[in-house]
């Protein structure tokens, strides 16, 4: 069975995540006319923490203006207005968490103009659906094939069944079938990069963080050491605790083909937090967590972001390392620009091949830089985390420097505005 779009210009977006939800809503706001496919029977209910900075927020109010006092509704930021503009604080890994070191209470990063605000994904997701109709959204519709021409897009599912659309936008995640159709030409672009590092993760009652971490849990935390480390942090109002512990592979390679999590036993688990220089409170928090190994994974080389009516956003486009807590926002980024240039390609239909095209390489020229220097830089923190950066090492003042001094303000306070108007303008000019 063959869907046809019913207007001259149908978007089809497969994957119901962060970034394609923003775009599906964003597209419902402006009366584009779109199909939302998730391979899933239903939206998602897992995750973990998750949090916006300053550019995130701007762009909720652009996709929706609904959204970002929805969101602010459910997230929550560090205890105490003293702590209100940090982003984190930096500690270590080791017994006594580096309190007798001379950096030691100036060594928390963020800005004046910084606000932390985290929250559970779940919470994010509920309020992200509840813009999108129902009649917009197809389950159980895993997209298996891409065939496109002059005139439009097939998608092909795995239940047989195929769907037409003017545009399909992969936001199908980090091993993306869009993405092996944009990079056909690229192929060693196409599969996420293992970063060699990876980290177990859990969400716990705040009452169980507090009786390990005391008020340790009222600050979000790094916690650096020698090819390890930890990332901590309050969600749902305060009520949940968000914690990564982080290793550095020393074995590398990671041997789990087409899956980014690895099940152990918890004995195994436990030994990559062993031995003196881990405080041991880190083991009892461990302990909270599921015997799962998420592997770390990036796309550090990405040559486009599309291929003819074809195009990438969010993980799809430049799935990142979590260490500045931005992929999210980068999604949304996306969305809003893409949203932007699909209105003014939909206002067009006499020239929609034309202006698909010369639409989807303006948004290429526009998101794709700033998108990937934002991955770059999480993997830069990454090592920085685990005192492997290669000026800085383990030297904690060399570090604290880096991440203090203005590292951030580029991607915290930059008007997403401009960069809409630069991708209509570049797509006018074509």
């Amino acid at each position: 069975m063959t869907e046809t779009a019913g207007s001259i210009c149908h978007v089809a977006i497969t994957g119901a995540g962060i970034a394609g939800l923003a775009l599906a809503m964003a597209l419902h706001t402006q009366g584009i006319s779109f199909m939302l496919y998730e391979a899933a029977k239903e939206y998602s209910t897992v995750g973990a923490g998750i949090g916006f900075a300053p550019n995130g927020m701007r762009t909720m109010d652009l996709i929706e203006p609904r959204f970002r006092p929805l969101y602010e509704g459910v997230c929550v930021g560090n205890k105490g207005d003293h702590a209100k503009n940090v982003f984190f604080e930096g500690m270590l890994l080791e017994p006594g968490f580096g309190r007798d070191r001379p950096w030691y209470g100036n060594s928390a990063w963020g800005h004046t103009d910084f606000v932390r605000r985290s929250a559970h994904r779940k919470a994010l997701l509920d309020i992200m659906t509840s813009f999108i109709p129902v009649e917009n959204v197809q389950f159980n519709k895993r997209l298996t094939g891409i065939e496109q021409d002059t005139n439009g897009v097939t998608l092909q599912f795995s239940d047989g069944t195929t769907a037409a659309a003017s545009i399909l936008v992969g936001a199908d995640g980090i091993q993306s079938i869009a993405r092996s159709h944009v990079l056909a030409d690229q192929p060693t672009q196409i599969a996420p990069v293992y970063a060699e590092a990876y980290c177990y993760r859990g969400v716990i009652p705040m009452s169980e963080a507090y009786e390990i971490l005391g008020d340790l849990t009222d600050v979000a935390k790094f916690y650096f050491g020698h090819g390890q480390g930890a990332v901590t942090y309050r969600i749902s109002g305060g009520e949940e605790f968000n914690f990564l512990l982080c290793v550095a592979d020393r074995k590398g390679g990671w041997k789990v083909k087409d899956a980014v999590t690895e099940r152990l036993s918890p004995d195994i688990m436990m030994s990559d937090f062993q031995g003196p220089d881990v405080d041991k409170r880190f083991r009892k928090l461990l302990s909270k967590a599921q015997p799962v190994k998420w592997g770390l994974f990036h796309h550090l080389h990405t040559e486009t972001y599309f291929r003819d009516r074809v195009v990438l956003i969010g993980d799809s486009a430049h799935a990142s390392l979590p260490f500045q807590a931005a992929g999210a926002a980068q999604g949304l980024e996306d969305a809003l620009v893409l949203s932007r240039i699909l209105v003014e390609v939909a206002q067009k239909p006499e020239d929609s091949s034309s202006q698909i095209r010369a639409g989807l390489a303006a948004y290429d020229s526009v998101r794709r830089p700033r998108a990937q220097k934002q991955l770059e830089q999480s993997a830069e923190v990454s090592r920085m985390l685990f005192m492997q950066h290669e000026e800085a090492g383990a030297d904690m003042k060399n570090i604290l420097s880096r991440l203090q001094n203005g590292r951030f303000d580029w991607l915290w306070f930059h008007d997403i505005n401009v960069d809409v108007e630069a991708a209509l303008a570049k797509m006018r000019d074509a």
